[in-house]
This record gives structure tokens, sequence and C-alpha cells, in this order.
């Protein structure tokens, strides 16, 4: 436990999301941002500029400086950074997806419990409190369909799209099913990249639940949204715009069958910062000892359900061949 004292952390890889953990470190009083770290030295001094701190292009200049870190570099580096990192004792905030395997995932799970380390997953949407007031209102759901779309960018294609958006989703839906899953069907295609860039799968779990994600980083327009069909209710989450509502029938004596009373109930977040809220749920883990929201399991179980659906797209995956 680091309690009662500031909490001295550093974020390794600034590009788009680091930037962005920097910044919410910086406004915290609890936390002294010792440093920023990226093998880009252009990225990394004028943030350290911005927030008067330290630049660095190697992790290793600032071990042993540290308690804490935001690991926020590609995918693929998550696993060696992470595991030495773990162990030279600096409790972590990796960014999502943990790792590319499930055997490294479950590496890291093992090396932060042997240290007595916090180890969080950066599922954002987690923070959503458009998603937390869904829980809320979670009452025998029986189908959940998520629609995660994005228009083409660079950025994440290090990963394909079920690892890059549909995870989110995936997080969300393990989260609040709460059953094994018993079933999944899949099917995508690559259309820019050679990996999949749009994803449909159907999941069945053990208690019976379904879910329908579709993903695509090859959309017109962002869309984010969840809608869940339970017994009382259907409620609609807009992840961006962070709004969610809820249709029930309204109870009313002696109302007749032909007489429905429906009610629609329509909250709004937009003043709430979901990664503001993630970094200070990460530092409150740390300095009172207790787990983070988003645990290391949490994440290994997303990358699990990830995998195996791009598995299955894989086998009969279709390429985009334009017509001449």
């Amino acid at each position: 436990m680091t309690q009662n004292k500031t909490l001295k952390i550093a974020v390794i890889g600034v590009g788009h999301l680091g930037k962005f953990h920097a910044q919410k470190y910086a406004q915290m009083p609890e936390v002294e941002l010792m440093g920023v770290v990226d093998m880009d030295a252009q990225k990394a001094r004028p943030l350290a500029e911005q927030y008067r701190t330290h630049a660095y292009t190697d992790y290793r200049e600032i071990l042993g400086r540290i308690e804490a870190a935001s690991l926020a570099v590609p995918t693929a580096a998550h696993y060696d950074l992470a595991v030495e990192l773990l162990q030279a004792g600096i409790h972590l905030l990796i960014e999502k997806p943990i790792t590319f395997r499930r055997e490294d995932a479950d590496r890291l799970i093992a090396l932060a419990q042997e240290r007595g380390l916090v180890l969080q997953v950066g599922h954002i949407e987690r923070f959503n409190p458009a998603v937390i007031q869904m829980q809320k209102w979670i009452d025998r759901p029986f189908l959940f369909a998520a629609e995660r779309l994005s228009p083409f960018t660079v950025r994440g294609t290090d990963v394909d799209v079920v690892l890059d958006l549909m995870i989110h989703d995936l997080d969300i839906i393990l989260h609040t099913v709460k059953s094994n899953l018993r079933e999944i069907s899949a099917s995508g295609a690559s259309v820019v990249t050679d990996k999949i860039d749009m994803a449909d799968a159907r999941l069945v779990f053990e208690n019976n639940v379904t879910a329908h994600l579709t993903a695509s980083r090859f959309a017109d327009k962002p869309t984010r949204m969840i809608r869940v069909f339970q017994a009382a209710s259907y409620l609609a989450v807009d992840c961006a715009k962070r709004e969610i509502s809820a249709t029930r029938m309204e109870p009313v004596a002696n109302r007749k069958p032909d007489e429905p009373t429906i009610k629609i109930e329509s909250l709004s977040f937009t003043d709430r910062d979901p990664l503001a809220d993630e970094i200070r749920s990460f530092v409150q883990a740390v300095l009172q000892g207790k787990d983070p929201e988003v645990t290391g399991p949490d994440g290994r179980d997303a990358l699990q359900a990830a995998l195996s659906i791009s598995a299955q797209i894989t086998k009969g995956l279709n390429h985009f061949k334009p017509s001449r």
C-alpha cells in the first residue's frame, strides 16, 4: 500500500493515447508525473515541457524512480515491457488489448500477483457513465446488440478490428453477463489492411444470453452503440455521446391489454471524462492497495474471446477485391 503520499508515475509511449494519460496525471494533486517516455524524442520533449516533467527515450532510465506507470505502446511491445516493469516492482495500467496471446496475459497476471502489484487493463468504456448506468438498469437481459464502427485511420492497425474495436464491447458484455461462453460464430472481411477490418460475431452464453457484435474500421461515420433487450425493458446506450435511454412498460392499475403505457427515460452524462475516471481509478487502486476496476483477468478474458472470434473469421476470411 502507498497510502497518504504522492504517487510517482511515468507514461511510457506518448502517441495518441499516451499523451492524454500524461495530461490526466499532470492534473492530479496526488500524483507526481516523473517523466514521459517515447523512442521518438520529438514526441516526448514537447510533452515533458508542457507538463514540467522529464523526457526519456529509454524506459530503463526511469526505473527505480517511479512506483507506477501507464503503458501505451503498440500491442506487440506490451508483454516484454510489462514483464520488465512488473519485475521492477512497478504498478501498471496497460492499454488494451493486454497482450497478443492468452499465455502472455496469464504470465503478467501471475507476475503482478506474486509481486503484490496492481495490474489494470485500459478498457476505458467500463468508465463510460452511460455504460455504468446500463449496469444499474440491467434486469434479466436475453440479448445484447453492440455496434462499433469507425472511419479508417492508420492508428490501431497493428491489430485487427476485433482486438482494436470489438474488444471494448466484449469486455462490457462479459462483465455484465457473468456466464461462461458456450458458442461463438463469426465472419468478417479484410478491406483496407491485410488483417480483419470488418467483423460480425454471435456469442451464446451458458445462461442462454445471446450477444451480437459488429465492428468495422471501414465506415462512413463513427458509431458506438450497445442495445440491451431484457424482460421488462429495452436499453439503448450511445457510448460516444455518453447517453442512455430505457423504454419500459409503465405499470398501471386496470390497464387493458390493448392500451399499453410506455415510459421512456433518458439520461446524458456529457460533462464526464471516462479517461480521467479510468486514470483516477488506477491511482486510487495503487494508493489504497485494492483491486482495480478492470483487472488483469478481465483483460485476459476479453482477449481470449477476441482471439477466438478472430481465429474463426481468419479460417474463412474474405479479402476485398475492387472491380476493374
